[in-house]
């Protein structure tokens, strides 16, 4: 165990439009980080997408929704609530299907999951066994080697320019989400 185990929580209320879910993920890896559970960034991150993509495509209003990020005793586990009262449904395998496979997603990455009726609607959520990553102490770096190879710097290919020689555009950079 870490010295620092105790529970956290954490919760956002938000309205879940396409435009907000990729912050929500930053926000989400961002907690995630700081409770030291990198190892299961990945995972939480892709879950909470879906269920926040469900919230979006399945309720009706503006889609007001309360996401809750708990981790206890080794026991990570991430909530959704919103005021739709239709609990959804794991479907069959559908390989080819461009929606429907949210749910089988969440049930592949976590350790469980389910859902529950509230009074003003429903909660979805899935849980992950994590501990948290110990802190590591610094160390010292040997020297880099050095080089005996010259390169010509005019051989590159300008940074903008891909291997394939066409100039990118700004709006063709990608950048992570998490």
């Amino acid at each position: 165990m870490v010295a620092n185990d105790s529970p956290r929580q954490y919760t956002l209320s938000l309205h879940a439009t396409p435009d907000r879910i990729p912050q929500i993920r930053r926000i989400v890896a961002a907690h995630l980080r700081h409770w030291r559970l990198e190892n299961i960034i990945q995972p939480v991150s892709l879950g909470v997408c879906e269920l926040l993509t469900n919230v979006h495509r399945h309720t009706e209003g503006d889609r007001p929704c309360v996401l809750e990020l708990r981790w206890a005793r080794g026991q990570f586990a991430a909530s959704v609530t919103d005021g739709d009262p239709r609990l959804p449904r794991l479907q069959g395998p559908q390989p080819f299907a461009e929606r429907g496979r949210g749910l089988a997603l969440i049930a592949h990455l976590s350790d469980s999951w389910g859902t529950q009726p509230t009074p003003d609607g429903k909660v979805v959520w899935f849980t992950l066994t994590a501990q948290p990553q110990a802190l590591r102490p610094l160390r010292t770096l040997p020297p880099a080697p050095t080089l005996s190879t010259t390169v010509s710097v005019s051989a590159l290919p300008p940074l903008d320019t891909p291997s394939h020689g066409h100039p990118l555009r700004s709006d063709q950079w990608c950048l992570s989400d998490a």
